[in-house]
C-alpha cells in the first residue's frame, strides 16, 4: 500500500466505505488517540498488521471507526462516548492515560485495551497485571518507570554534565508526576541539578528552549509525553540549533536526528495491541488477558548528530548500543 493511500485510509474520523460498514457481520472496532493520525502512521501499519495476521482487514471483513483530539485533552471524553454510542466491539487507545480514563470512564462493558506508559495499577486500570479484571487489559511499555536510567545514561553520554534542563508536558498531570519524583532524587545520586521546564504547545517548547537558550544546560532531558512525539521534529531541530545534548524517549526521535534514545519499541507495542484487539475480536475477555509488559528495552545513538555538535561519544555508550545511526 502507498503512503498516500495508507494515510486517506487512517486520516478520517470514519474511515471504512458506507457499503461494507452496511454489512452486518462486519465487526467495528474503535482507535481513540491524544494526537492525530499523521504523527502514528508507521505505527499505525503494524496494528493493522497485526489485525491481518489475526484475519481481519479494514475495509474487507472489519470497519474501524478513529476518534483523535488534536492535542485537545477536553475532547477526549466526548470522543469516547461517541464511540461507546456506536457500539463498537472493542476500544482500543494509544497516547496516554488520559485516552484510556476517558475510555474507561465512558464504558463499563465494551472491551478496551490500551498502551500506556505508567503502571496500570497504580493508575487504577486493572486490578492486577496477570487478573486485569473488568473490561480492560493492554500494553504496558514503562516509558516513565525508566526516566532514572534514561537520566544516568545522558550522564554517560555527558560525563562532565552538571545541570541538565527537564522538559514536561504539565496537561499530563500523572506521567509528570511521576517523571520528576523519579528524576530528583536520581539527579541528586550523580550530582546533578535539574531545571525543569513545561510545554503543552509548539509556542511553549520555543520559550522553553529560549529559556535554555540563556541558562545554557549542559543537556536536556525530553521525557515522556504523546504531545512531545508529535512535535518530535520541533525539538529535534531545536536541540541542534542550540548544539545541547539530548536523550529522548524512543527511536522515532533519533532516526530523524535526535542525539540518544532509550525505550520501548513502539512499533512493538502498536503490534501488541493489534494482536489483542484480534483475540477480543475472537471471543477473548480483557479480564482472561494479562497486561503485556515491555521487557526490552533499546538505546540507541545517533552518531552523525554527536559529531555535528562537536561530542564525542563514550565507546562504552557505543558498544552497548542497540543500534547507532552513522
Amino acid at each position: 500500500m502507498k503512503r498516500r493511500e495508507f494515510i486517506a485510509l487512517i486520516g478520517g474520523a470514519t474511515t471504512v466505505p458506507v457499503v461494507a460498514r452496511a454489512q452486518s457481520a462486519m465487526p467495528v472496532i474503535g482507535l481513540l488517540g491524544a494526537t492525530s493520525s499523521f504523527t502514528e502512521t508507521d505505527y499505525l501499519r503494524a496494528f493493522h498488521q497485526a489485525l491481518k495476521e489475526a484475519g481481519y482487514v479494514a475495509g474487507e471483513n472489519l470497519a474501524i471507526e478513529y476518534r483523535w483530539a488534536e492535542n485537545q485533552m477536553d475532547r477526549l471524553p466526548a470522543l469516547a462516548a461517541d464511540l461507546v454510542r456506536r457500539k463498537v466491539a472493542v476500544i482500543a487507545t494509544v497516547q496516554g492515560p488520559p485516552v484510556v480514563l476517558a475510555a474507561k470512564a465512558a464504558t463499563a462493558t465494551i472491551p478496551i485495551v490500551f498502551t500506556v506508559s505508567d503502571d496500570p495499577v497504580r493508575l487504577g486500570l486493572v486490578a492486577s497485571l496477570a487478573r486485569p479484571g473488568d473490561n480492560l487489559t493492554g500494553i504496558n511499555f514503562v516509558s516513565t518507570e525508566l526516566a532514572a536510567k534514561r537520566l544516568e545514561l545522558l550522564r554517560e553520554l555527558v560525563p562532565g554534565a552538571a545541570r541538565v534542563a527537564v522538559l514536561v508536558n504539565p496537561a499530563n498531570v500523572l506521567q509528570t508526576e511521576t517523571t520528576l519524583r523519579d528524576l530528583e532524587p536520581a539527579a541528586r545520586a550523580i550530582g546533578l541539578q535539574m531545571q525543569v521546564h513545561r510545554a503543552d504547545t509548539s509556542g511553549e517548547i520555543d520559550a522553553a528552549f529560549a529559556t535554555m537558550a540563556r541558562e545554557r544546560p549542559d543537556a536536556v532531558f525530553i521525557s515522556s509525553s504523546p504531545f512531545f512525539t508529535s512535535r518530535r521534529v520541533q525539538l529535534v531541530q531545536l536541540t541542534a540549533r542550540h548544539v545541547i545534548p539530548a536523550t529522548y524517549v524512543g527511536r522515532q526521535y533519533v532516526e530523524i536526528g535526535g542525539l540518544m534514545s532509550y525505550g520501548a519499541n513502539l512499533q512493538d507495542v502498536w503490534r501488541q495491541l493489534g494482536v489483542y484487539v484480534g483475540r477480543i475480536l475472537k471471543g477473548a475477555k480483557p479480564a482472561d488477558l494479562p497486561v503485556v509488559q515491555s521487557t526490552k528495552f533499546e538505546l540507541l545513538i545517533n552518531r552523525q548528530t554527536a559529531r555535528m555538535i562537536g561530542l564525542a561519544v563514550p565507546q562504552t555508550l557505543l558498544a552497548s548500543a542497540d543500534e547507532v545511526i552513522e
